[in-house]
Parts: C-alpha cells; sequence; structure tokens
C-alpha cells in the first residue's frame, strides 16, 4: 500500500467558496514535498517504515551525525525527520518525493500538531468550571473548591486542577480536503487544525 502520511507547514486560515457559492473556512497547508532519506524493514528493524525528511535548514546548523545520515542518504539536510509506517518498503529508495497529490479533494484527513501553549492557567479557563458567585461576601469566585475525597491523602490522577495549559500534541480526525495545488505544495482543509502559523503538521488519510 502507498504511503498514506505527508508532512506539512500550517500557514494560516481563509475561506473559499464551494461549487454551490457556499463560504467554506479553511486551513492553507503547505504539504510536502517530503523525501525519503531511510527505509526501515523487518528484517533490519523490526518493522516496515520509511523516514522522511521535511522542510530546507542550512547545512551549518545540522550535526556531524545528522549531516552524515543525510550524505548517505545523498539528500539535502531536512529540518524535520519523521517515519511514516508502510506496508512495503520496496517501492521506495532514498531521495525519492512524496507531494501532495497524493490527496483528491474530498478525502477524509487526521491533521497532528502541537497545539498552542496558552501557560499557566486555571480551571475556569482551562477546564471551564462555572465558578462561584461574583458578589461582595463571596471567597471563592474563581478557585476549582473541592477536589475529591479527603481521606486519600492523595491526589487522583486525572484530577482537573490549574496548570500547563496547551502545548500538546493533538490529533483533529475527519477534516475534508477542499482543495489540492500540487503545484505550489498546498493542500486546504476545511476546518481548523492545531498549532500556529509555522507549526509542523502531519497530515494522515482516513481511509474509507
Amino acid at each position: 500500500m502507498a504511503v498514506d502520511t505527508i508532512l506539512g507547514r500550517k500557514i494560516g486560515m481563509t475561506q473559499v467558496f464551494d461549487d454551490r457559492g457556499e463560504i467554506v473556512p479553511v486551513t492553507v497547508i503547505e504539504a510536502g514535498p517530503c523525501i525519503v532519506t531511510q527505509l526501515k524493514s523487518v528484517a533490519t528493524d523490526g518493522y516496515n517504515a520509511i523516514q522522511v525528511g521535511f522542510g530546507e535548514i542550512r547545512p551549518r546548523l545540522v550535526n556531524k551525525p545528522e549531516a552524515g545520515h543525510f550524505r548517505k542518504a545523498g539528500v539535502p539536510p531536512m529540518r524535520y525527520l519523521r517515519e511514516i509506517r508502510t506496508d512495503d518498503v520496496a517501492e521506495y529508495h532514498p531521495g525519492d518525493t512524496i507531494r501532495c497529490d497524493i490527496f483528491q479533494p474530498g478525502m477524509r484527513v487526521k491533521v497532528t500538531g502541537i497545539s498552542k501553549g496558552k501557560g499557566f492557567a486555571g480551571v475556569v479557563k482551562r477546564h471551564h468550571f462555572h465558578g462561584a458567585d461574583m458578589t461582595h461576601g463571596s471567597m471563592i469566585h474563581r478557585k476549582p473548591q473541592s477536589s475529591g475525597a479527603t481521606d486519600a491523602a492523595r491526589t487522583f490522577k486525572g484530577t482537573k486542577k490549574p496548570g500547563q495549559m496547551g502545548n500538546k500534541r493533538v490529533t483533529v480526525r475527519g477534516l475534508r480536503v477542499v482543495r489540492v495545488d500540487p503545484e505550489r505544495n498546498l493542500l486546504l482543509v476545511q476546518g481548523a487544525v492545531p498549532g500556529s502559523d509555522g507549526g509542523l503538521l502531519t497530515i494522515q488519510r482516513i481511509p474509507r
């Protein structure tokens, strides 16, 4: 089975008109080109996958082991390296290019990225707690109040408390591909995707 995943960079959001003249909010993604840098097989690594590189980088910013890795593959240094699982690696060779034309309009994809970090947040902002009365005399307002059992002498895992908000690996599933522009390596996906503009994304096709 051919590779159904590509790396990309979030450019930003805009809107386009569909065939019925309705406005569709889309995220513009610079999808690829990704260059194959290494092949991994069951015989040598215990699983089948291809390693791909994405994004330009100045050669002087690459350390010697990484430079040797790229030199062995016969490809220029790349900013990002990721592995993509595939059933058959025999159809790929180091230096092959994977472009956004592996997708077609109407396909469903899932997009993975690192969400925007919002720093330390309280429970009202982080978990949408209702909060208490904002009147004089109330001593609670936006506090989390009770956090569960008191005889356990510990806090149970998963308890909703203040803490770091965002900056996590997030996957949004079921997004529809609206347009594909292979000449400019652009992919227009309906809706929002995780992360800030310029962030690395992984786009994977969802089988029907």
